[in-house]
């Protein structure tokens, strides 16, 4: 006999777009909907509840989102005739941006909510089951950390070894290009005692890779026990001791916001892998003045020797955004020449789109499209290079990689390395969540893959 206590069971399925910000976004949502008897699924064609968690940093987020609308309409309505009730949700950056007008181009739409609302999806449901059209897109006035719902373990255990963490949220830096002031709001962080708490909580589910996450992460400046504000490095250092945590990783982060305890837990922290994604855009001291990026050319350059020096292994990760408007040849040939002197092992790379509201999409300069995709191609083709020329560097050399999930084929699995890479080994599925030591065979253009050692070789005499 059914348990009159626990809620009628449902079915909730979430589809996230974008960042890895959105992947634990959508990990908050399943969190916060759990209590009232809805449970994860992988497919919208069982689901109760489908929720499409948006971005709109991408080119094209908006057309993509009332694409799988004009999808899901379809699945709404056999659903109806199957006498079943099917909500649709959009939620994330797309959902803050466009409110109301998402429900006036796609009726099917029954919620519409914002990063800021997560704390408030059960009531969000609730309103929508009981037939009302919900937009929730205003911004709190309180910490809305505040109110996010504390992860469980046990449904924690099932996301495997690696987790996103999320300490802070929002921009204050206001970049020409974007819209995360906008969407996500001014920076604020989480108390220290709360991150802590979740990533002790990962942990004992099994966790053994955290990635701190933020839109601006390294301007992190929670609260601490001691009531005065923490950076980043502290809380990393803070998180190195948490029982069960090897690893840890911090995305994404600006330029100017390296500070030098930052860049010494990089020489001093074990466990914060030698992997940095550190976003330049250009080049070009003149198109980095028009993005209001608030440093030049040769301030990064330096940050880059800074961070060398106290890490000479680490592996650097970038974004570039070509084509923004104004962008002159020369300008785009100081983006292929900063990329050469730097040296990427991995890198993102975009043409420029105009994002509403923004201050870039309303300057008269927009290059044009032929022109941003021929910088593209040969931005990419350079990029390709660095990571082809990154990867092989490490065949026959021995590191650790964190056993992550089944690989394609039976018998194989796949790991990273310190380095973010993918590493394919042959391996028992028993290891999966553990530490091995491994001597890399090959390297293709994304992946590596290597043999299994029994156990770590000794360290050649100085």
């Amino acid at each position: 006999m059914p348990d009159p206590k626990m809620p009628d069971q449902k079915k909730v399925f979430i589809k996230s777009y974008g960042c890895q910000m959105n992947v634990y976004d959508s990990d908050r949502m399943a969190d916060a909907l759990a209590p009232d008897g809805y449970e994860s699924v992988d497919s919208a064609e069982t689901a109760d509840l489908i929720v499409l968690n948006t971005c709109h940093i991408r080119e094209k987020a908006a057309e993509k989102v009332y694409s799988e609308l004009g999808r899901l309409r379809l699945h709404k309505r056999q659903a109806a005739a199957e006498g079943r009730a099917v909500r649709i949700a959009v939620a994330g950056c797309v959902a803050q941006a466009e409110g109301e007008e998402i429900i006036a181009r796609a009726p099917v739409v029954d919620m519409v909510f914002g990063p800021q609302s997560y704390h408030l999806l059960p009531e969000i449901v609730a309103r929508a089951n009981r037939g009302e059209k919900v937009v929730e897109t205003e911004f709190p006035a309180e910490d809305k950390f505040d109110h996010l719902p504390q992860r469980q373990g046990a449904r924690l255990k099932a996301r495997g070894a690696t987790a996103f963490l999320t300490v802070q949220e929002g921009c204050d830096k206001f970049c020409a290009f974007c819209v995360v002031p906008y969407t996500r709001g001014a920076e604020v962080s989480r108390p220290v005692a709360r991150v802590v708490e979740e990533a002790t909580r990962m942990a004992e589910a099994g966790v053994r890779e955290i990635t701190v996450l933020g839109q601006n992460v390294n301007a992190y400046h929670g609260e601490g026990p001691d009531g005065t504000g923490w950076s980043l490095a502290r809380l990393l250092h803070r998180l190195a001791e948490v029982p069960g945590l090897d690893r840890l990783r911090y995305t994404t982060s600006h330029p100017n916001d390296m500070t030098d305890d930052l860049i010494a837990a990089h020489r001093d922290l074990g466990g914060l892998m030698p992997y940095l994604h550190l976003p330049v855009q250009s080049g070009s001291n003149a198109i980095l003045k028009a993005m209001n990026r608030r440093h030049d050319r040769d301030a990064y350059l330096r940050l880059i020797e800074r961070i060398r020096t106290a890490r000479p292994d680490i592996a650097l990760s970038g974004d570039f955004i070509v084509g923004f408007p104004g962008e002159t040849d020369a300008d785009f040939e100081d983006t292929l020449s900063l990329t050469s002197e730097v040296g990427y092992a991995q890198a993102y790379s975009f043409k420029y789109s105009p994002r509403p509201g923004t201050p870039a999409s309303e300057n008269a300069e927009q290059v044009a499209e032929e022109v941003k995709t021929e910088r593209l191609s040969r931005l990419q083709d350079l990029l390709n290079r660095q990571q082809a020329d990154f990867n092989r560097a490490m065949a026959g050399r021995t590191t650790d990689i964190l056993v992550e999930k089944p690989g394609r084929h039976p018998g194989q699995l796949a790991g990273r390395s310190p380095w973010l890479q993918t590493v394919v080994v042959s391996a028992e599925r028993s290891l999966i969540g553990s530490i091995q030591p491994v001597r890399i065979t090959g390297a293709g253009p994304n992946s590596l893959s290597g043999e299994l050692l029994a156990e770590r070789p000794a360290e050649p005499a100085a």
